[in-house]
């Protein structure tokens, strides 16, 4: 694995990161700890005497300026490191642009104070469309150091079922992703002090729609969770090489521990810690979903089973012995 590599790698847990900070900030109610200013902190580059809030909130906005500034270099460094058109360098200048979008959504919710306690719907699509920013960025920077690592390019056309099978679970992710992401900030602003209160609370006539919302993002969970298992059998079905093999045991694997982080979440109310552990678990089963699905539309033509080191070199006498006997100087 080159460097370039490693350090894509390195970025996209980097990343990862970034964005349970990013949680454990909504989850703690510090997203107004730098008062309603961008970029600066209450009007201060650094703010004198701050409060807990304030310094969760500075944490989180400075973790995310080095996540900019390190995805900056990884798209620079493609340009050095690949030649022009390559896919690499594609992926990274999109990463940039989706990196770029994250910071300014982020902005967004500071300046227009969609943060702390504020329970209007354009802070629940703003904190949707956060989230569904965020995985696209994950997956350029995993695409990124996927196609690095030497792996081939995806191919589009005449995919036919192994198309629907990568894409749809990667479809029905995004949407469970977005629900997900408007309950956890429900299960902020409304937590209920027992299992039977809340379900009550949800299921109220004049229940908030982020309460509503909690009580139908699981079942949007249990149905995506059995489309990902069985699409992932489908797949290794279809395409029986041991990358794909092992990605669909892992996304399988991953989509039944969200399961049972999220059955922990209703039952204990949703503390912060597990709150993050959810977060964390539904980043890793969709950056092994978009795995999954690069390994599984990459040229077919590639040879299955893991990649073999080279022979090593003949010695002179036996590539002497080669010669004389007539035997090509690459035969086993």
């Amino acid at each position: 694995m080159t460097r370039f590599a490693r350090f894509a790698w390195g970025l996209l847990a980097y990343d990862v990161g970034v964005v349970a900070w990013g949680a454990y900030v909504r989850a703690t109610g510090s997203g107004a700890g730098c008062g309603r200013h961008w970029p600066l902190c209450n009007g201060e580059l650094v703010p004198r005497a701050p409060h807990v809030e304030t310094l969760v909130e500075l944490s989180h906005r400075t973790s995310s300026a080095v996540a900019l500034g390190l995805t900056l270099l990884l798209f620079l460094w493609s340009r050095r490191a690949f030649g022009s058109g390559h896919v690499v360098r594609r992926c990274a200048a999109l990463a940039v642009t989706l990196v770029v979008v994250e910071a300014l959504i982020g902005a967004a919710l500071v300046l227009f104070e969609l943060v702390a306690h504020d329970a209007s719907a354009k802070r629940a699509m703003s904190v949707a469309l956060h989230l569904l920013n965020t995985f696209f960025l994950l997956a350029t920077t995993a695409l990124t150091a996927w196609w690095a690592s030497g792996a081939s390019p995806v191919r589009i056309r005449g995919q036919g079922a192994v198309a629907w099978a990568a894409g749809v679970p990667l479809l029905a992710l995004l949407v469970v992703g977005a629900t997900g992401a408007v309950t956890a900030l429900g299960d902020t602003l409304f937590p209920a002090v027992s299992v039977v209160a809340g379900l009550a609370q949800d299921l109220s006539r004049n229940a908030h729609f982020f309460l509503r919302l909690r009580a139908l993002h699981p079942v949007l969970a249990v149905l995506t969770s059995a489309l990902i298992v069985g699409a992932a059998h489908v797949t290794r079905a279809l395409r029986p090489s041991w990358r794909v093999n092992a990605l669909t045991r892992i996304a399988t694997a991953l989509a039944l521990a969200q399961l049972g982080a999220g059955l922990l979440d209703i039952l204990t109310l949703a503390p912060t810690a597990l709150q993050l552990v959810h977060l964390v678990l539904a980043d890793a089963l969709w950056i092994s979903l978009v795995l999954t699905a690069a390994a599984a539309m990459a040229d077919v033509s590639a040879p299955v089973g893991p990649p073999s080191r080279p022979l090593p070199p003949l010695s002179p006498n036996r590539q002497g012995l080669r010669e004389e006997s007539g035997a090509p100087a690459g035969a086993a």
